[in-house]
């Protein structure tokens, strides 16, 4: 008996390799897709870093998203800036009513008169709650309104989110035109001073280098500690501006003030966090 043999099915041929025309084309469209990409995120808010550099104009429709006031209402940045006279100025603090944002809310409310004398409306920034703002507010006496951020859109897009939950301390300023005039972080000194210096200079951009920036506080297990050295830094540094030594002392001493005051802020907020 002849035994009869499947025979075996004929291998596929491979496709043919894309021409360098057909590559190029696919590599084109791609950077070109890539590119639109990038420029509506520089127009939402999302690519914070190109989106919030000094000299450039924002788009403020649906920049930062919505948050709302420490009155509960809801409004967006763009909504704050058509509502000023010559534009709007943020402030952020990690935490409410700690000692560092408390110093700097306070420094903002002494000066509110002579910030505000070119037409800025002034608002404080952080991701707390509006009862814990409002709180802040009315035992402070702040005569500005302070916005809530809970999912940190608007703080995001600035540029001064940190990883992964905080609020790095800091001050952005933009114009009626969405022009930004300021955007860079600080102690809470510092950011009073980026204000004061751009209403004497009439409202021009200031340059991210004019002043210090204060190192972020030290976090972990030597909190407590490093507050309690902050304390007295902090205590001593008032004293020590009133005498007669040199200029650069007194800057070291500023500094180290502020430093301090991020430090105990930094401790206030690991203490709230629940055990795990």
């Amino acid at each position: 008996m002849v035994e009869l043999r499947k025979r075996k099915a004929p291998a596929e041929a491979a496709p043919a390799p894309p021409t360098k025309k057909s590559v190029g084309k696919a590599a084109a469209s791609k950077a070109k897709d890539s590119g639109a990409d990038k420029k509506g995120a520089i127009a939402n808010g999302s690519s914070s870093k190109t989106a919030v550099a000094v000299g450039n104009t924002i788009t403020l429709d649906g920049f930062g998203g919505e948050i709302e006031t420490n009155d509960g209402e809801k409004t967006t940045l763009k909504k704050l800036v058509e509502e000023s006279k010559g534009g709007v100025v943020l402030f952020t603090y990690p935490k409410a009513s700690t000692p560092g944002c408390t110093t700097q809310a306070c420094l903002f409310r002494d000066q509110f008169t002579p910030l505000t004398s070119t037409g800025f409306s002034i608002y404080g920034l952080s991701r707390d709650s509006p009862k814990s703002n409002t709180t802040f507010k009315t035992k402070q006496n702040l005569p500005y309104t302070l916005l809530c951020d809970p999912s940190a859109t608007l703080i995001g897009a600035i540029g001064f989110k940190k990883a992964p939950s905080g609020t790095t301390r800091g001050v952005f300023v933009v114009d009626k035109e969405g022009k930004v005039l300021a955007a860079e972080p600080g102690g809470p000194a510092a950011t009073v001073e980026v204000v004061s210096k751009l209403t004497s200079e009439g409202g021009t951009a200031v340059d991210p280098g004019a002043t210090e920036k204060v190192d972020d506080a030290a976090e972990g297990s030597r909190a407590e500690q490093e507050v309690e050295e902050g304390k007295a830094v902090s205590e001593a540094a008032e004293p020590a501006m009133e005498t007669n030594g040199t200029a650069e002392e007194k800057k070291e001493d500023v500094a180290q003030a502020e430093v301090a005051a991020d430090v105990a802020d930094s401790a206030k907020i690991i203490d709230d966090i629940p055990p795990v």
